[in-house]
This record gives structure tokens, C-alpha cells and sequence, in this order.
């Protein structure tokens, strides 16, 4: 169902806060602010209209993991992290063999040609196969490979092009391929890497411009050499990932993030995998058996696999964390981001000309509608 927009409803206008206003949607654009005519809905005043979560690094949920190489797995995904308001993502593979993630990347790369409505596959972010066996988390480590710019040309080529992350461990025989890789306009991640100071500050210089869901699967900080996590603290051209669930970071850990870095500088992610939107039970990651319990999702051996985190709820928890207000917690969603993929021309804010990508929550950011560029894929109003 196409949406006309909304009047007299309250709104998260960019750089203006949450106003009483109107919104007007032609073609899946943003086409007025405060202009109002007929047939808009008009909102009671529990409700507010704000951008479109985007979530840059996720694995699966509702039963399905992007590494599937079906288009049915893609539509279990897409069709529940609507209700949590994410109306676009990174469709992000993990360390597998060559074989499975060619034929996952050209099952994504065939979903995002047709064009489909409903929460928009910004491209593929590539985790792994290029990373650290000795921070491999919940990666199989037999299928670790160091960076290689020829195998990752061919995955690319699988995906159509449409590789835009690719998380690394720059140690790994990084340096060139860093280089090549950011000329090509993807964004190289260090995660799941052991790099130390001096390595992650020469990643930068390569081109390097983020981290991985920081602090984890990483070389810890030291008091001798800060590693990854103290050049993420004083270097702000790196924009740090957070899982915000309270279980891959403490509450405390995240306040010291939130405290030390440029707000715009961090980016909640779910990292979420197939069980979000599940029960309890048992289910895969990268053909390793994950028992999830109480939201948390782990290997066998207790290793952290991935997460069943929902974005609102990542939203609410930072907000909680660090005592910020409900529209700058939004952000961390929305505009950063977008920024950090460079498309804030197009999302990550209510502004005139941008794609129609809109939340209706309330102050405990309970999701009610979510509209994908003019068409409401979810709604329980």
C-alpha cells in the first residue's frame, strides 16, 4: 500500500527536532514538509514518524541467513526486520568456502536487480573470508584466507558489483589490497583482526575507515600498545560498528564509546543471525551448530555467534546507556549510517527529496508502521 503521507502528526524533521507538522510522499520521495492536503493520515499525538533504521552489518533472522542461496531466505529477512523498523541493509556473508559465498553473493546480487519493494539490500557487506584465525569469533576458521585481491575481484564480479563493506584483518596481507579496494569506492572494516597500533594507524592511511562491532573479535586494549580499540579512540576517521544488545558490549564500556568518540562517528548494527525473530533453540551460523538462550546466541564451546538483537531495541539500549535524547539516539540509526555508506543524499533523515523511508514508534520505540520508499511493508495501527 502506497502512503500520501501524514498531517498534524509529530515528526523528526533533520536539524529541526520532533515538530507538529505534515509530510507529504510522491513516488517513494519525500515531496513537502508543512504543506498539507487531503487524504494524509493523520497520527494520535503517541506516535512519531522518523527516518527509516538502516543496519549495515546483518547476518539472518526469522530462520533465514543471507548465505543462503536462495531468494526465499532474503524474503524471511527482509519480511521481519520491517518490524523493527530497518528499512535498508547491508546483506553481509560471513567466512565460508568460496564456492558458498559465490553462490550467496549472486543470489543477493539477482534480488537487489529485480528492484523488489520492501526493505531495500543496499548491497553486500563481505565479512570475511579475509580476516585473523586468531580472532576468528564464531567464523570457521578452516576457510580463513589473507586478503587477496584476485579472489576478491571474482566476488565481487559474483555479486554484480554491489560489494560495499568488506570487513578485514589488515595484518593479513592488507596494504594493497586496502588501497585497491577503497579506489574502487568500497569501504574496507577492520574486524577480526589482531592489528596493533601502528598497523590499524597505516590501514588508515591506506584507506581504511571503519571497525567491525568494536571491541569485539579484536586485539584488546593495552596499556603498552593500544591496539585497534586506542587508534579507534584517537584516530576519528575510523566510524566504529556497536551491538548494542548489552551482551557483546556492557552498558559502562558503551558510555566510554559514546563519551570519547564523535557522534557521528559511531553506528549501531545488529549483527543479528537466523535465530532473531525465533524462539529459543538451536539453529546454524556458517554451518555451526548456535544454541540461543535468553537472547543470547553462542557456539558450542560459549564463543558469541552473532546476535538476535532487533534495531529499536539497539536504539533504546544506547539511549539508556548513555542518557542521550530520543532523537539524537535515533541518528545512531538513521543519519550516521548513512553517512558512514555515503548515501545521506538519499536516507538517513526527513528531508524534502529523500527516499520515503519512515518509522512510526512511539517514546519506547515500539515499531507501528514502516514504509520503504512510499510503500508500508508493516503495520499494527
Amino acid at each position: 500500500m502506497k502512503i500520501p503521507g501524514f498531517k498534524n502528526t509529530n515528526i523528526y524533521i533533520a536539524g529541526k527536532g520532533i515538530c507538529k507538522t505534515s509530510l507529504i510522499v510522491e513516488d517513494g520521495k519525500i515531496k513537502d514538509i508543512g504543506n498539507a492536503k487531503e487524504n494524509l493520515i493523520e497520527l494520535e499525538d503517541q506516535f512519531i514518524v522518523v527516518p527509516g533504521f538502516i543496519d549495515k552489518h546483518i547476518h539472518g533472522a526469522n530462520g533465514a541467513d543471507f548465505m543462503n542461496p536462495t531468494p526465499e531466505d532474503i524474503e524471511k529477512i527482509v519480511s521481519s526486520i520491517c518490524k523493527e523498523g530497518t528499512t535498508s541493509c547491508l546483506a553481509t556473508t560471513m567466512t565460508q568456502s568460496k564456492e558458498k559465498i559465490i553462490q550467496s553473493l549472486q543470489n543477493i546480487a539477482k534480488y537487489i536487480e529485480r528492484k523488489p519493494t520492501g526493505v531495500e539490500i543496499l548491497g553486500v557487506h563481505l565479512e570475511g573470508p579475509f580476516i585473523s584465525p586468531n580472532h576468528a569469533g564464531a567464523q570457521p576458521k578452516e576457510f580463513i584466507i589473507p586478503c587477496d585481491m584476485q579472489v576478491f575481484e571474482e566476488f565481487n564480479q559474483a555479486a554484480a558489483h554491489t560489494i560495499k563493506q568488506v570487513t578485514i584483518a589488515y595484518e593479513e596481507n592488507g596494504k594493497d589490497f586496502t588501497k585497491e579496494v577503497t579506489k574502487q569506492g568500497v569501504l574496507i572494516s577492520l574486524g577480526h583482526t589482531d592489528c596493533t597500533y601502528d598497523l590499524t594507524v597505516e590501514a588508515i592511511s591506506q584507506g581504511a575507515s571503519s571497525i567491525s562491532h568494536m571491541f569485539n573479535a579484536m586485539r584488546e586494549f593495552h596499556h603498552r600498545d593500544g591496539g585497534i580499540i586506542g587508534a579507534a579512540f584517537l584516530h576519528n576517521e575510523l566510524n566504529c560498528e556497536l551491538i548494542c544488545d548489552l551482551i557483546h558490549v556492557s552498558s559502562p564500556v558503551i558510555q566510554i564509546l559514546h563519551k570519547n568518540k564523535p557522534k557521528e562517528k559511531i553506528c549501531l548494527i545488529t549483527d543479528s543471525m537466523e535465530a532473531k525473530w525465533m524462539p529459543d533453540g538451536v539453529y546454524h551460523l556458517g554451518g555451526q551448530k548456535v544454541i540461543v538462550k535468553d537472547n543470547e546466541a553462542r557456539l558450542e564451546d560459549g564463543t558469541l555467534a552473532g546476535s538476535t538483537l532487533k534495531m529499536n531495541e539497539a536504539i533504546h539500549n544506547f539511549m539508556n546507556a548513555t542518557g542521550i535524547s530520543f532523537t539524537e539516539a535515533i541518528d545512531y540509526a538513521t543519519l550516521h549510517p548513512a553517512q558512514c555508506l555515503h548515501i545521506e543524499d538519499r536516507k538517513g533523515s526527513i528531508e524534502i527529496g529523500k527516499d520515503a523511508d519512515l518509522v512510526v514508534i512511539d517514546k519506547d520505540f515500539t515499531v507501528y508502521m514502516t514504509i520503504c520508499r512510499g510503500e508500508v511493508v508493516y503495520s499494527k495501527l
